[in-house]
C-alpha cells in the first residue's frame, strides 16, 4: 500500500456507484483475484478521459472488459476503444460483459501479443492509450505505442510502483522479483527523460503515471 490504508479507504467512500452492471463485473473479478484496475484509479481513469475527450482509445491489457467499460461511459460518443488481451481465458468473459453493457460496437477486442498488435496497428492513430498488461514489458512497448500517439496524446501507465516495491534497492527484494522491478525503474526513468514526454508519476492507486506527448 502506497497510501495510508484510512485515506485510500476515505476516498473510497466518496465514490458513487458505476451501474448495477459494472458494479457487479467489479465484484466478481475482485472475488475470482482477476486484476482490475482499483477504485481511485478508476476515479482517476474517467476523469482523464473526460478531460481529454478523445476519438481513439487503445487499452493494452483488458482483462475482463471492466476498465474499457468504466471509460466507455465517460467517452464521447464518437470515441472508439480498442482494446488487446493475450490471455485467452479472460478473453470471453470481457466479450460477454462488452455484449451485456451493449457496447460492443464501441469496443474492438483485438486477441494476442501486445508487441505485435502494435506494429499492426500502425499507421492508426490513439489520442488516449491506458497501459495495464504485463509490467515487465511496458519499457519494450513504449516506442511502438509513441509512434501511434499524435501530439497532445496521453498515456495512463497502470501499477508502476508496484505497492511501493519500485522505491526500494532492488537487493531489498526477493530475487523473483529484481527483473521486473528493474524493467519498472527502467520505464519510468525513460518516462520522466523522454524528450518527447511530460510526466508525472502519482501515487494512486498501485501507482500510475500520466505522459503527455508534446507538441
Amino acid at each position: 500500500m502506497i497510501v495510508n490504508p484510512r485515506i485510500t479507504e476515505y476516498i473510497d467512500s466518496l465514490e458513487s456507484s458505476q451501474g448495477s452492471l459494472l458494479d457487479s463485473i467489479e465484484e466478481e473479478a475482485r472475488e475470482a483475484l482477476v486484476p482490475i484496475i482499483r477504485r481511485e484509479t478508476g476515479a482517476l481513469l474517467r476523469t482523464l478521459i473526460t478531460a481529454a475527450a478523445p476519438s481513439n482509445i487503445l487499452e493494452i491489457g483488458t482483462a475482463v472488459g471492466y476498465s474499457s467499460l468504466l471509460m466507455c461511459r465517460v467517452m464521447p460518443e464518437n470515441c472508439h476503444i480498442t482494446t488487446i488481451e493475450k490471455y485467452e481465458k479472460r478473453i470471453p468473459a470481457a466479450r460477454e460483459n462488452f455484449r451485456r453493457a451493449g457496447a460492443e460496437e464501441r469496443i474492438t477486442l483485438l486477441e494476442g501479443d501486445a508487441g505485435e498488435w502494435l506494429e499492426r496497428l500502425a499507421g492508426r492513430s490513439f489520442d488516449f492509450v491506458f497501459l495495464d498488461a504485463a509490467k515487465g514489458q511496458y519499457a519494450a512497448w513504449l516506442p511502438g505505442i509513441l509512434a501511434l500517439m499524435p501530439a497532445g496524446g496521453v498515456l495512463v501507465s497502470d501499477n508502476v510502483l508496484q505497492d511501493g516495491e519500485a522505491a526500494l534497492s532492488r537487493f531489498a527484494l526477493p530475487r523473483r522479483s529484481r527483473t521486473i522491478h528493474s524493467r519498472m525503474r527502467e520505464y519510468l526513468y525513460e518516462l520522466k527523460h523522454h524528450e518527447a514526454l511530460e510526466t508525472a508519476i502519482l501515487s494512486v492507486g498501485d501507482g500510475v503515471a500520466v505522459s503527455v506527448k508534446r507538441q
